[in-house]
Formats: C-alpha cells, sequence, structure tokens
C-alpha cells in the first residue's frame, strides 16, 4: 500500500547537514564524508556491520524508498543495491512462490504475512542483530494479529485506504463507501488496482466482515461491484495521485500517503474517512527465506532504519510512520517537515478513525473465491 514521491524537499534542504548527524561509525579516525548525488550527506551507520556480501537485492513496493538510502549505503558498504518493484501484494506473492528469485528483502502488507509464513517463503529473523532497530519502533506497531511476536516482519510503513475528492469539481461529496454507487460519479473515479481493498470496502459497505468466507456474502459483494466497477475510469496503484492532480478524474480510492501529496500540489483535494471505517494497513520488510545475501540485509535494516535515514520518509513517502526514533530526529532538526506531517488528519489520523477501521486479514482457503470475483468483476462477467 505505497507509492509516491512528494515535493516537499525545499523543507529539508537545509537540514541535510543535520542529518548526517547522530550516528558514529565503529573504529576510530577521521572518516571521510561521504555524500550522494543529490547532495545528502551519508550519516555513519551506528553500529557497522561485518559484511562479506557484495549486492543486495530489493523486491518492494513502487515508489517507496528513498534514493539517498541506496546512495548511502552503497558508498558506506561498497555493497550494490538491486531494486526490482510491485504493484501488489498478490504479484509479490506469486513471483516468489514460483521459485528460482534472487530477493534478500520483501515488503509484504500486514494480511499476506500469514500466508508467505506459510509457504515457508520469509523467513524468522534474528532479533539479536536488530535491538537498536526494535528498540526505535512504536509498540503500537509492534505484535499486531498478522505476527505477534514479529518474528518474521519489522513494521516500515502504515497507513489507511479512504475516500478522496476534489472540493471544487465535486458538488456531492462522498461521505462513506456507499456512496461511491452514485451515478454522478459515473467515469469520474480513480480506484486502488487491489482486490482485497475494493472488495474489502464493498463488503464493509453491505455491513459484512471484509475478511468474510461465506460464499453468499461473496456473491453479493459481486453483484454490487459489478455495477459500480464500469463507473471507475482508472485503476492505479502505482500512482493514484497523478490523476487526481492533473484533474483527469475528480475522486476515488487511495492510500494515505498519495492522499498527502495531491493535498499538498492541490489544496481541494481532500481525504474523508469513510462512516462505515476506513481500511487499515501496515507494510513491513521480511527477509526472503533463501535470501542470498543475508549479511547485507541485515545490515541494509540497521542502516536505514537508523532515525537519521529514516526521517526521509516523512519527506519522500508521507505514510504514518512506526519509527518513533525517526520522529523524534525530525521533531528536533527538521521541525517544519515534523510539524506538516503532525498537522494533518490524512497522516496523523484522529483517534475516532483509527477506532472505527477494518484490517484486512488472510482468508485461508477463500482466496481464490476473492481472485475469481476481481477477474470476473474487472472483465465485465
Amino acid at each position: 500500500m505505497k507509492r509516491l514521491h512528494t515535493l516537499l524537499s525545499l523543507l529539508v534542504l537545509a537540514g541535510w547537514l543535520l542529518a548526517a548527524c547522530g550516528g558514529g561509525a565503529a573504529g576510530g579516525g577521521e572518516q571521510k564524508e561521504l555524500v550522494t548525488s543529490s547532495g545528502f550527506v551519508c550519516p555513519l551507520p551506528d553500529t557497522k556491520l561485518e559484511v562479506t556480501s557484495k549486492q543486495l537485492n530489493l523486491f518492494v513496493w513502487t515508489e517507496y524508498i528513498p534514493s539517498e538510502w541506496k546512495e548511502c549505503f552503497t558508498l558506506v558498504y561498497g555493497i550494490k543495491v538491486n531494486h526490482d518493484e510491485y504493484s501488489s501484494n498478490e504479484e509479490m506473492y506469486a513471483k516468489l512462490s514460483a521459485g528460482g528469485s534472487n530477493y534478500d528483502l520483501v515488503q509484504p502488507t500486514d494480511y499476506i504475512v500469514s500466508l508467505m509464513v506459510k509457504q515457508g517463503l520469509i523467513q524468522k529473523l534474528d532479533k539479536s542483530r536488530l535491538q537498536v532497530v526494535l528498540a526505535n519502533m512504536d509498540p503500537n506497531y509492534m505484535g499486531l494479529e498478522f505476527d505477534p511476536n514479529n518474528d518474521y516482519t519489522l513494521p516500515y510503513q502504515a497507513g489507511t485506504d479512504a475516500l478522496i475528492y476534489n472540493a471544487d469539481t465535486v458538488q456531492n461529496p462522498p461521505k462513506k463507501w456507499a456512496d461511491l454507487w452514485n451515478p454522478e460519479y459515473a467515469g469520474r473515479m480513480v480506484f486502488l488496482d487491489d482486490s482485497r481493498v475494493i472488495i474489502g470496502m464493498t463488503l464493509i459497505m453491505l455491513g459484512y466482515d471484509p475478511n468474510t468466507t461465506d460464499p453468499a456474502q461473496l456473491d453479493e459483494a459481486k453483484t454490487r461491484l459489478a455495477e459500480l466497477i464500469p463507473n471507475v475510469k482508472l485503476f492505479d496503484s502505482d500512482s493514484p495521485k497523478t490523476a487526481l492532480i492533473a484533474g483527469d478524474v475528480d475522486l476515488g480510492i487511495t492510500w494515505t500517503g498519495e492522499a498527502f501529496t495531491a493535498n499538498q500540489e492541490v489544496p481541494s483535494i481532500t481525504y474523508v474517512y469513510p462512516e462505515e471505517g476506513a481500511i487499515l494497513w501496515q507494510d513491513n520488510w521480511a527477509i526472503v527465506s533463501n535470501a542470498p545475501n543475508l549479511d547485507a540485509a541485515y545490515a541494509w535494516l540497521n542502516y536505514t532504519m537508523q532515525p537519521n535515514l529514516f526521517w526521509l520518509m516523512l519527506r519522500d513517502f508521507p505514510y504514518i510512520n512506526p519509527n518513533k526514533g525517526a520522529l523524534e530526529f525530525a521533531k528536533t532538526n527538521q521541525p517544519d517537515l515534523y510539524d506538516l506531517y503532525m498537522a494533518s488528519p490524512i497522516t496523523n489520523p484522529p483517534q475516532e478513525a483509527i477506532d472505527k477501521g477494518h484490517r484486512i486479514k488472510d482468508v485461508g482457503e477463500a482466496l481464490p473465491l476473492y481472485d475469481q470475483i476481481w477477474t470476473e468483476v474487472k472483465g465485465g462477467e
């Protein structure tokens, strides 16, 4: 769930030198300053790990990694970072399930983690190699139902899926999921290309559990979705904000970060938590079971999740940040960025929105029913 590049860089140019502070490298003597192609001064690792691998293979969501991370990691460790992207959990899961990949790290969303564990696609974390990272995590994002002991995952970003509209062009704005069926919205909407989210919100609209395995309830959701899908102009999980900002669409369903960036560029674009409850989610880091560069994977997690690097997520990908150390760093060293993040109900949602929210979960053997519904309604069957 993911994925953007905000134009907030002007807020942080003056803070780049400060971002290099806060971490000393192992060993004595003067350290050469490491600077990326953009002029960002790379902080040294809080603890520089011994690594023999020469490369690291990432398989991550689109638009979800600050460019400085890759450059800094290479400058610090001399390791080449290879970077492939996916647009849905199902795409990532299918590629790993097919075998033959050489990926080290992936970013599964909460609901697919348990399935990946069952299938042996991700490995248990060695927490002794992640002690500082774990200490920086906000406990509100640890120990969740999909991985109660965080044996397999580390929180990366959290967020919501909710309604969005342009107040300048939508006279009767949506307030709940059910409003999306309004005929006046036909041909004006962008939806996430995400089967579990779109089927889930339809089930919520009908008063059902978004993780139901009841065939009758799923069939009812399919019928209602078949009425709605022809009214959707665009499905986009890579950059749904683009069509909104350009004015190609006026409303729809999107993620936290995409909504935040769209609102910063076009203030009339408004994010709404539906009355029936938004969908809550959390993306996570996980190490692939057959990761060929395990030492580099642990080095990457330790380095990029340092507060003096992870604060860049507020600049580039402003979702809900579960790294309390990074927020504390930003509060001191990037106050304008921090204040903007904290003041927005998009990135700092009201407690009521969280309390009313729904989480997507693994539906086990009912998953083929969801896949079939999605294939048929998008295909017009």
